[in-house]
């Protein structure tokens, strides 16, 4: 069992504890195959596999062992009665006013972070709020990668000299990225466009990672899907890219994808030589964000509203109030990746001429 101990997720079986205290879990679990409501660990099992309980040799935290692998669902239990759920999100009611919900929020997100164990950790630092607060709590070393004129490398620069520290540049070329895309897709089994562009950097900072002798590295990865970090959730319901007509609404709404979000980046991360961590996804934090109304996410044009003023008591307000891109568009990963694909004669006219061109470096 990957993430906790077997009597934790045995009770929360029974009890049906969608959040008992951990940071994901995934496995097997007596004859049965489980993996937590928001499947921060992978898990797979041979696809056409007979009922019943599954041979070791049908299922794997690794696809790339399996002949034909197909994802566990989250909050689901595989056993001789079939795949079922078991688990989903709660949906509790609100917090009474925001002091409560900042301090509730701080208060979670602080014991989730010290509790994290340094020895061999560095940390994905990008400079905005989210890894910041890693960075102000975590005596590791500092990493952030992307093209030398990208928005990340300047932003984890200002940030890191805000906040007294050193930064390791992992510095992204043309070929670095040739070089990344077949191990990426080996890992992951995906080769869209915007699957590989998101994992290029995350693959080339664990590398250097790995490199620099750590075998762990600590990731920001859930805050933006928690707390109200994306426009589309703080545009709903106008924004066409969500179905919900509330911004809590819509904040479930992205929660729900990130299972899928979560395989590909641990598989990604592993296969470069490191192991995740991810403190801002441990249950405490999903318990207390899931509380959240819609201004405690998003006030006015301050998305992630809770958690930057919870973060107020660990980080300058020029790093707290700070906003950020997507890591495949702060690091340019993206942007190069298309010019790759240019040059290489996948002209944008072309259907998904990225995927083509990922799918040429694969063939």
């Amino acid at each position: 069992m990957e993430g906790t101990d077997e009597a934790t997720v045995r009770a929360a079986v029974e009890s049906g504890d969608s959040l008992p205290g951990t940071a994901g879990f995934a496995g097997r679990l007596d004859d049965a195959l489980v993996r937590d409501v928001l499947g921060r660990y992978p898990l797979f099992v041979e696809s056409g596999a007979a009922g019943g309980a599954v041979p070791d040799a049908d299922w794997s935290a690794d696809p790339t062992e399996l002949a034909d692998p197909d994802p566990v669902p989250a909050g689901h239990v595989r056993d001789a009665d079939g795949t079922r759920e078991v688990w989903s999100l709660p949906d509790p009611d609100p917090f009474s006013n925001p002091e409560t919900a900042v301090e509730a929020v701080r208060d979670a997100v602080e014991t989730s972070i010290d509790a994290v164990d340094a020895d061999g950790l560095a940390i994905a630092f990008s400079g905005g709020v989210d890894s910041a607060l890693l960075a102000a709590r975590l005596d590791a070393p500092l990493y952030v990668a992307g093209f030398p004129d990208s928005h990340d490398v300047e932003a984890a620069r200002s940030a890191a000299e805000l906040l007294g520290r050193g930064l390791r540049v992992v510095e992204l070329t043309h070929d670095a990225i040739e070089r990344a895309v077949p191990g990426i897709v080996a890992a992951t089994g995906r080769t869209n466009a915007m699957a590989v562009q998101i994992a290029l950097p995350l693959y080339l900072t664990a590398e250097r990672v790995a490199a620099d002798g750590f075998d762990r590295l600590a990731l920001g990865q859930g805050a933006d899907e928690l707390f109200g970090g994306y426009a589309k959730v703080a545009k709903a319901p106008e924004d066409p890219r969500v179905d919900a007509d509330t911004v809590r609404g819509a904040q479930r709404e992205v929660v729900a994808t990130l299972p899928d979000q979560l395989s590909r980046d641990v598989l990604t991360l592993r296969a470069a030589g490191v192991e995740p961590v991810t403190p801002l996804l441990h249950d405490r934090v999903v318990s207390a964000a899931l509380r959240l109304d819609d201004r405690m996410l998003v006030d006015g044009e301050t998305r992630k509203w809770a958690l930057r003023q919870a973060a107020l008591g660990s980080l300058p307000e020029a790093v707290a109030m700070r906003d950020k891109k997507a890591a495949q568009y702060g690091s340019l990963a993206a942007r190069e990746l298309d010019r790759l694909a240019r040059q290489a004669g996948y002209k944008r006219r072309m259907d998904d001429h990225v995927t083509q061109y990922v799918e040429s470096l694969v063939e």
